[in-house]
């Protein structure tokens, strides 16, 4: 099992959004991959939970289908984008 902080997982989801164009999305499991290197997939719940609270903050938005949704209950995979509020 990996020993990712929340802290670590929320420097690559910020590392990663701004390594790209506003507009972009990325999925949480690059941010996993990058902290967690093989163990990544154990990382996964923790970097929802660090979107989440990304959402909350007002900094990131949980999409699904273009859609904006709460990362704590949505199901199924999600995408990551800078809040529209944050640009």
């Amino acid at each position: 099992m990996s020993q990712a902080t929340p802290e670590q997982l929320e420097a690559a989801i910020r590392e990663l959004l701004g390594a790209r164009s506003v507009e972009a999305t990325i999925c949480p499991s690059e941010a996993a991959r990058q902290v967690g290197g093989d163990d990544w997939r154990d990382l996964m719940q923790p970097a929802r939970d660090v979107v989440a609270r990304l959402a909350d903050a007002g900094e990131v938005e949980a999409t699904q289908g273009g859609e904006v949704v709460d990362a704590r209950t949505a199901r199924g995979p999600i995408r990551v984008r800078t809040s529209r509020a944050a640009r």
